[in-house]
């Protein structure tokens, strides 16, 4: 069975199972975890106003229908035909291409349907896997960011990757 990736509008209905995915220990690289499933209710809550101002996009990830993840545009509010793509995946659902075709999918939806010019993605130097999804997906490094990511009370070097719509 071929496996159908889709994304579609976060709900509040999707706490639950958000902050199962977020608060697992094994992410080294994704410190983004309510305290509470109440907390992630609230985050979720906001999403329609978000994008009503046009500062984030938030997506659910599902494989099969059943939601593995998380996903969003996030919109440099300086320089809106920028963008920034980040992600979560749950564990038992990593390197199975998914997060791939989540990025590939963010993509159409920056370029084609919200007029970007430009999507980043950042991550940890030590995030391997984050790296695989940017270079499949076509995006070139452009540099190390220093000091750019901030986890907790320690902050860490990034790697930035960036695609820009090609104009002819």
């Amino acid at each position: 069975m071929a496996t159908k990736i889709e994304l579609r509008n976060q709900r509040v209905s999707d706490a639950k199972r958000f902050f199962e995915i977020l608060n697992n220990s094994n992410f080294k690289y994704f410190h983004v975890c309510p305290k509470d499933e109440e907390a992630e209710r609230e985050f979720l809550r906001r999403n329609t106003k978000k994008r009503k101002n046009n500062l984030e996009y938030n997506y659910a990830i599902l494989c099969n229908g059943k939601l593995v993840g998380g996903c969003g545009i996030k919109i440099d509010q300086h320089r809106t035909f920028i963008g920034e793509i980040s992600y979560f995946l749950d564990e038992e659902y990593w390197s199975k291409g998914i997060v791939t075709k989540s990025v590939k999918i963010l993509e159409k939806i920056g370029f084609q349907k919200l007029g970007l010019k430009r999507i980043k993605i950042l991550m940890n130097l030590r995030n391997i896997g984050s790296e695989k999804v940017a270079i499949k997906c076509g995006y070139k490094k452009e540099g190390t960011m220093k000091r750019s990511i901030k986890d907790r009370d320690k902050f860490f070097d990034a790697h930035l990757y960036a695609k820009v719509m090609i104009v002819k």
